[in-house]
């Protein structure tokens, strides 16, 4: 069952008065920066992706600085974050693909960031989000538990999900629900024990095992 329009209307007007102007809690300090953090989040968390890029960004931030420092030794920079032998294969791979297609620049439109090998949907849609400003909604673990816990936005798969919730997020909530489910998720609606008794949107969820009142 999914939440009636004022509902949504309600549960956005919560999340925005509490934080309206929310961040990616990666770090980053160039475009690059905050694709290559990015692509190491996958199935990793972001507290241990900034952990390894504060070691790797003073030594290279860019695409020909990865280049020069090789695939091994990439990999000694992120060798703790899951998988990182496919990510650092990956990484090297886009780096070319960014001198020789795109002057160094990451692109600005999804077909082109899709083609960057380790980088899809959910990937891509993080980056036209934060660099570009785009309304996109990049449906991780979180976003997908919340948007079918919630109501707001039930769906048996992540793209099903980010359909739905691009649907029924008025136009004014969209450039930053991406990061208030994300933020809501990873530290309110978590996953084993859900904090409904410090929840800001409890009045508006139709999670059928929260508490009757808080």
């Amino acid at each position: 069952m999914s939440l009636p329009k004022e509902q949504v209307i309600r549960l956005f007007e919560h999340l925005r008065d509490l934080d309206p102007e929310p961040k990616t809690e990666l770090n980053y300090s160039n475009n690059f920066e905050l694709l290559v953090a990015v692509m190491l989040s996958a199935q990793s968390t972001d507290v241990g992706v900034n952990k390894a890029t504060a070691k790797l960004y003073p030594i290279a931030n860019t695409p020909q600085a990865i280049l020069d420092l090789g695939e091994e030794t990439l990999k000694s920079y992120i060798s703790t974050i899951g998988l990182y032998n496919s990510k650092a294969k990956h990484l090297m791979q886009t780096c070319r693909m960014l001198i020789d297609l795109h002057q160094g620049e990451v692109p600005n439109n999804r077909k082109d960031l899709e083609a960057l090998p380790g980088v899809g949907r959910k990937s891509a849609n993080v980056v036209l989000n934060v660099l570009f400003g785009e309304p996109t909604m990049a449906v991780d673990t979180h976003i997908f538990r919340v948007g079918n816990r919630t109501g707001l936005a039930p769906g048996k798969t992540p793209l099903d999900v980010e359909k739905k919730l691009l649907k029924v997020i008025p136009k004014e909530f969209l450039l930053h629900a991406h990061h208030w489910l994300i933020l809501h998720g990873r530290y309110t609606c978590t996953a084993r024990k859900p904090k409904c008794h410090a929840c800001p949107i409890h009045d508006c969820c139709q999670w059928s095992e929260k508490p009757l009142a808080i």
